[in-house]
């Protein structure tokens, strides 16, 4: 082979490499807390009023799936690869990052879900497309996809 085509085939194969990592990329600063200052307190201060039972578990994950469309972003096993996150910069958080999950307080993911979550693609979901409650269940389910 000439050192030609040896130099064009190893820098293909480098920006494939490189390529290949963007995507696969964490999640830049997965424990950065994405409620704004101003409202983290009181966020994290309020209690989840469903109790994690298999009913509740079932019902949560059968909402993230369907009404609440959280997989078309975070997808089937929360790692933030679904169809559409895929197009999202930053992309989806993954929810199965056990740190993450140890660091956010369940008023905090329900704030997120209804207020959307600043700098990223996540939306308003209450009262557009669930309720509180079926909010609460979702937050459920998202604490068992934890991947420990």
């Amino acid at each position: 082979m000439n050192a030609l085509y040896v130099r064009v085939l190893s820098f293909a194969f480098l920006c494939g490499l490189v390529i290949v990592a963007m995507a696969t990329a964490a999640e830049r600063d997965p424990l950065k807390p994405r409620v704004p200052e101003g409202d983290r307190a009181a966020a994290q201060k309020m209690k989840n009023p469903v109790a994690a039972s298999a009913d509740t578990l079932a019902k949560g994950k059968a909402l993230y799936e369907g009404k609440g469309a959280c997989i078309k972003c975070h997808g089937p096993s929360g790692a933030g690869d679904g169809p559409f996150g895929k197009n999202l910069k930053p992309s989806p958080r993954s929810l199965t990052n056990g740190e993450w999950q140890k660091s956010r307080a369940d008023g905090e993911l329900f704030w997120i879900i209804k207020n959307g979550s600043p700098g990223t693609g996540m939306v308003s979901l209450i009262p557009s497309d669930i309720n509180e409650d079926e909010a609460w269940h979702i937050i459920n389910y998202v604490r068992t996809l934890d991947a420990k």
